[in-house]
């Protein structure tokens, strides 16, 4: 029994081992490394960077992003259900209706909230 997961172990360690190398070593030995003020400085798509590096940005963002990745999460979980909806039955129509209300709701408080407002 204890052989079986010497196996695993001994992949994880070899498979552990080959990301190391690769990413840290191998990366290091061929890649070229020729260092100037230039190369150095700061990059924002061609244009000379304005101001400090700590710009304070409004929550706001932030929250409308966290909203955006909640909602998009919560509806991957449809797809599966979709594809074998016919072979669930009633009970599982019944349950992704509660969750779709459970959604909707989270969605009108977001917006009661006005959390979705890009202002």
């Amino acid at each position: 029994m204890a052989a079986d997961y010497a196996y695993v172990l001994f992949f994880l360690i070899i498979g552990a081992l080959f990301v190391v190398f690769n990413i840290d070593i191998l990366s290091r030995l061929i890649r070229p490394s020729k260092p100037n003020p230039t190369k150095l400085s700061t990059y924002e798509c061609g244009e000379d960077p304005i101001g400090g590096p700590w710009l304070r940005i409004h929550v706001r963002y932030y929250l409308f992003a966290l909203v955006f990745i909640i909602f998009a999460v919560e509806t991957v979980f449809l797809f599966p259900w979709a594809i074998v909806y016919r072979s669930l039955g009633l009970f599982a129509f019944v349950e992704m209706m509660i969750f779709i209300v459970i959604l909707l709701i989270g969605l009108a408080y977001a917006w009661a909230t006005g959390a979705l407002e890009w202002v």
